[in-house]
């Protein structure tokens, strides 16, 4: 299997054991149109819906963390395709970050399995247009971690309304 190939499977993976610690299921297009790799549904209850969230994928060598960010280039369509506004189901961007070597992307004993290293999210919605005809640079701050405590709270305010 091609490098990029492994990426794309083990970004999934990383984000299935997020959703799946966190309580979401996964949806899964048959199709990648504009931009959504997968999606994310929760239940509603009487007072909130029940909220649905898609996302872009992207796994990469964890050479593009800096000090406060993790500096992406992300296709030009992606970036259009994700900072759209007009869309029903909100959309956010999420990039893995893996070791260089494929050998330490993960580590599996008999009590603990650990994926390595971390994904990090972003909402481009509302972003302005670029002028750039390839590649947008997307500055994610290292804050924004994808942990099932985070999915948990982007899930939460799309459910009572919020925006992302």
């Amino acid at each position: 299997m091609e490098d990029s190939q492994r990426k794309e499977q083990f970004s999934r993976a990383f984000v299935h054991a997020v959703a799946s610690a966190a309580g979401f299921s996964l949806t899964d297009p048959f199709t990648d149109r504009e931009s959504v790799d997968l999606g994310f549904a929760g239940d509603g209850d009487d007072m909130h819906v029940a909220p649905r969230l898609e996302a872009q994928l992207k796994c990469t060598a964890c050479d593009v963390l800096c000090e406060t960010e993790l500096r992406f280039p992300l296709k030009v369509k992606n970036y259009n395709d994700l900072r759209t506004v007009r869309v029903m189901v909100p959309r956010i961007l999420i990039v893995v970050c893996v070791p260089g070597s494929v050998a330490a992307w993960l580590s599996a004993s008999e009590f603990k399995t650990v994926l390595k290293h971390s994904g990090y999210w972003i909402s481009l919605r509302g972003e302005p247009e670029t002028s750039n005809t390839q590649k947008v640079t997307v500055a994610i701050p290292r804050t924004n971690r994808f942990t099932p405590e985070a999915l948990s709270t982007i899930m939460a305010r799309i459910a009572t309304g919020q925006l992302l």
